[in-house]
């Protein structure tokens, strides 16, 4: 009976290893609650902001919200199955953080195969609780107002802090970078020849954009294209034709282009105003992310006189 015993404890201490001390939640979901502050629980229908970090189990990041620069923001509703990661939601608070382990399995309809890349048991998500606001007996409008609040004091924040991080950028860089009046900054690294682009040069160009952190989001070149999680094998990297003040590209773009010639080679620091602003592109470019483009001109080609002219479109009506 005493051998009997201590089998089902070593038994139960390997489950509770093999656990990594996670609670069991419905649906097969782990749970552990890494920090704990004794603000009021999440209650169904509050809102709530949260930065999380999805990841394998071996640690290879899937997708972050850091990334993007600002949380997610979302009102809590019942969890719509048993196990979905926003069951765990009611269990914090402000300030709380956990890590969240979904079976991949219970996350596809049979037979679905799984996003590629993806192995293990399981998909992990680090979970942190940034702000709270409760609906309690506040009236739509009240708490509508709360969050709208909410929403300006973060686009406040953060747009604040970008001409900072521009300046330190610059610092630590050890660029000597003029800047103009809508606050593009650029260093020429070559000069070129010649007299500058102007609207309607058409501009063949290699680049590669990248934000400040070092991160590349968009290149010509296929070696440095492969660094970013837009890289796609069945583009053609090579340089690209940029019709000046034509081509529907970035303001920052548009300016800095006038400032170059033919072989000319340049940096530019762009501030999200002249970038993508509030908004960011493409999951890879987040809210009021200034950006530094690496540009070489190869070419530029002037519009021919003699081409026959395309009508322009009539301007929409005005209802």
């Amino acid at each position: 009976m005493r051998k009997n015993l201590m089998i089902i404890a070593v038994a139960a201490l390997g489950l509770a290893s093999c656990k990594g001390g996670f609670k069991q939640g419905e649906g097969g979901l782990l749970y552990n609650i890494r920090t704990d502050k004794s603000t009021p629980n999440i209650k169904i229908g509050d809102f709530i902001s949260l930065n999380l970090i999805l990841k394998t189990e071996s640690d290879s990041v899937i997708g972050s919200t850091y990334d993007m620069g600002r949380p997610i923001p979302q009102i809590v509703e019942k969890a719509p199955k048993k196990g979905d990661i926003t069951s765990v939601f009611p269990l914090l608070s402000e300030g709380d953080s956990a890590t969240i382990k979904l079976n991949i399995d219970s996350m596809f309809k049979k037979g679905a195969p799984k996003p590629p890349g993806i192995k293990g048991k399981y998909i992990i998500y680090e979970v942190k609780i940034e702000k709270v606001i409760a609906k309690g007996n506040a009236t739509d409008a009240v708490f509508q107002a709360h969050i709208t609040d909410y929403f300006k004091a973060q686009t406040d924040a953060i747009k604040k802090q970008e001409p900072a991080k521009i300046d330190k950028f610059v610092a630590d860089k050890k660029l000597n970078v003029t800047t103009t009046k809508s606050g593009l900054k650029y260093q020429i690294t070559k000069p070129g020849s010649g007299p500058n682009l102007v609207p309607g040069d058409t501009a063949v160009l290699n680049y590669t954009g990248k934000l400040l952190d070092g991160k590349v989001f968009d290149s010509s070149f296929q070696d440095e294209a492969k660094k970013s999680k837009a890289f796609n094998p069945g583009r053609k990297y090579e340089p690209i034709k940029i019709a000046v003040a034509q081509s529907p590209v970035i303001q920052g773009w548009t300016e800095g282009l006038q400032l170059l010639n033919k072989g000319s080679k340049a940096t530019f620091i762009i501030p999200s105003a002249l970038g993508y602003g509030e908004q960011g592109a493409g999951g890879l470019i987040p809210a009021f992310a200034p950006l530094q483009f690496d540009i070489e001109i190869l070419n530029i080609i002037k519009p021919n006189p003699n081409a026959p002219k395309t009508a322009q479109p009539a301007a929409p009506a005005v209802r």
